[in-house]
């Protein structure tokens, strides 16, 4: 059991966001498959059908996708999350994204009556004109659109940042000003990949974010910069896939960890690496992951 923001987890490990999210019956297949909480699809003030296809590929050590944020919009999502919360006590943490602050306000004030246990705001999407990146780019931005949602509603906001900038940890201080009570770190990289063949490139978008084993030596050193600058915990994001991986993201400063593309090739990853850490804290002698947090920080 940890403690992150206020909620229990039965383990660190969650299910990332735009993955096995779009409806409730798959977030409660996740809880039951071990995750110690659930994230749902990044959800936004209007329907999107997402971009076209191909819109993810695997590539052999990591898959490149753009979704282009498709969803339902929130006033569909809200029987989702409230079908998720009936029928376990995982934490449900819902994403949103939007244009500005003024559209997080409005998708968030949409949302709170399904009693979410807190906003994930995903101002990092690397393939979605307008939204994402686009503000998660700049600092003020962030703060602007961070201290909006703290301000209307009372449960934590968490905020997900891309690796896609000059400097993270800049971006990390905006939001823990603005009022964040955690940092999720990180996700997707811009990436792409051409069909030599045709010469075209293979996603529908033409460019996209890879995820994937190739990613996690970017959010390790994220997630480590970010512990030394920051107050608030982060979540850890990126390339997670065994115990070991969760170990040595947890080492770097990460308070819990995020699955995503590994859900891919066995939904049980969840307890797996739930297992395996706490084989490993029983080895070395540790009471409970809290302990390892920052690890390689005191290490110098």
């Amino acid at each position: 059991m940890i403690e992150i923001t206020g909620l229990k987890l039965k383990n660190p490990t969650m299910l990332a966001a735009g993955v096995m999210g779009t409806t409730g019956a798959s977030l409660l297949r996740m809880t039951n498959a071990g995750a110690g909480a659930v994230v749902t699809k990044s959800i936004g003030l209007e329907p999107k059908s997402g971009h076209s296809n191909p819109s993810m590929i695997d590539l052999g050590y990591g898959f490149i996708n753009a979704m282009g944020l498709p969803n339902p919009s929130y006033p569909d999502f809200t029987d989702e999350i409230e079908s998720v919360k009936k029928n376990t006590d995982t934490p449900v943490i819902a994403s949103i994204f939007g244009g500005d602050a003024a559209d997080f306000v409005k998708v968030a004030e949409g949302l709170i009556d399904s009693n979410p246990d807190a906003f994930e705001l995903n101002v990092s999407c690397p393939h979605a004109q307008g939204y994402g990146a686009s503000i998660g780019g700049d600092a003020c931005a962030v703060e602007d659109v961070t201290s909006a949602v703290c301000d209307v509603v009372d449960i934590p906001v968490w905020v997900k940042l891309t690796p896609n900038v000059t400097d993270i940890v800049t971006i990390g201080q905006a939001a823990q000003r603005a009022g964040a009570e955690a940092i999720v770190a990180i996700n997707t990289v811009k990436a792409m990949a051409i069909d030599i063949h045709s010469g075209y490139p293979v996603l529908g978008n033409r460019f996209g974010g890879l995820s994937g084993k190739a990613v996690k030596p970017v959010a390790l050193k994220c997630v480590y910069d970010l512990y030394s600058a920051l107050e608030i915990p982060i979540i850890g994001v990126g390339g997670i896939s065994t115990w070991e991986d969760a170990v040595e993201m947890i080492m770097a400063g990460a308070s819990a960890v995020q699955i995503g593309s590994a859900v891919y090739d066995d939904i049980n990853v969840f307890s797996n690496i739930a297992d395996g850490i706490d084989e490993f804290m029983n080895e070395k002698g540790y009471k409970n992951s809290a302990q390892i947090v920052g690890l390689a920080h005191r290490r110098n």
